[in-house]
């Protein structure tokens, strides 16, 4: 697999539902923003329009794990030739709260799809491109639960029993063992400064690339 070899910069963010993501990715943007950078967020499912349709689709209507996964993957390639490809050709750099690892790690893990299917659809759909970096939240699953049963009515997948998000969790550490130098593992049971320091850390050789 072969990081963006586009101008700009191609961060994800992933994690289980309820691991801290969107506090952070906000601060992020502000962040790159302040040092000079263009900056595109957006998400997955969704992005674009379509996307969006299909973000409704796969969070409340239920499907077999087939069509799961080629839902997303649809999304996917709208996604990235509508905006992720155009924005790195741009120079910018784009974060998406979520990518291709959480097919990984929902639809094989969580789902049981064979790991085959997964493999050719991302070939087919994302030609070579991976994220420059991967900042994966981890967190325990009682934690993670606690924290979405206080915030908000939850979706399809958040509703999944705690075994469910157990297997999403360790395909999430398994894809991280495969990709080290692209996924790091930044703990978000801690206090939010110490979050803050190792999101900078992990990006520190993309940040300051002549160091």
């Amino acid at each position: 697999m072969r990081q963006s070899v586009l101008p700009g910069r191609f961060i994800t963010v992933e994690g289980i539902d309820g691991a801290g993501k969107s506090s952070h990715i906000e601060w992020l943007r502000e962040y790159l923003t302040a040092a000079g950078h263009a900056v595109v967020v957006t998400r997955e499912p969704g992005g674009t329009p379509l996307g969006e349709s299909l973000r409704t689709i796969l969070l409340n209507e239920p499907m077999a794990p087939e069509t799961e996964m080629m839902l997303m993957f649809a999304a996917r390639a709208e996604h990235l030739s509508s905006v992720i490809r155009p924005a790195l050709a741009q120079g910018a750099w784009v974060i998406s709260d979520r990518f291709s690892d959480a097919t990984y790690a929902y639809q094989v893990g969580g789902r049981g799809v064979a790991e085959a299917k997964f493999t050719a659809l991302e070939s087919w759909v994302q030609g070579g491109l991976q994220p420059d970096r991967t900042i994966l939240f981890d967190v325990s699953v009682a934690t993670a639960q606690a924290r979405l049963h206080d915030t908000r009515i939850l979706d399809r997948f958040e509703r999944e029993a705690a075994d469910f998000h157990q297997r999403v969790r360790d395909a999430y550490h398994h894809r991280a063992a495969q990709y080290p130098e692209r996924i790091r593992r930044v703990a978000s049971d801690v206090p939010m400064h110490e979050v803050r320091e190792a999101i900078l850390d992990a990006l520190s050789d993309l940040l300051n690339p002549n160091a």
